[in-house]
């Protein structure tokens, strides 16, 4: 099964929150998900970022694909956490 890490939307209008999710690459985007990696808020400030780190690196040494936008908050998470 080829998996990809990606942004699952969430919250209401205008208000986005996203979950950084493993999902088969042919469930649509807001569809049932594998295993939730952490989350992602734009709308606090300073934008709020969640995310597991061992599980990521986990996933993608089992082939699982990642999304451009999940990459630089990949980037930025492994940042702050040193």
């Amino acid at each position: 099964m080829a998996t990809t890490i990606r942004l699952q939307r969430g919250g209401r209008k205008k208000r986005p929150f996203y979950g950084i999710v493993v999902l088969d690459e042919r469930t649509r985007r807001d569809g049932a998900f594998i295993e939730k990696l952490g989350y992602y808020d734009p709308c606090k400030e300073p934008e709020v970022i969640e995310l597991d780190l061992d599980r990521v690196k986990a996933w993608t040494d089992q082939g699982a694909q990642v999304s451009d936008r999940v990459a630089s908050l990949i980037k930025k998470a492994s940042a702050s956490a040193k």
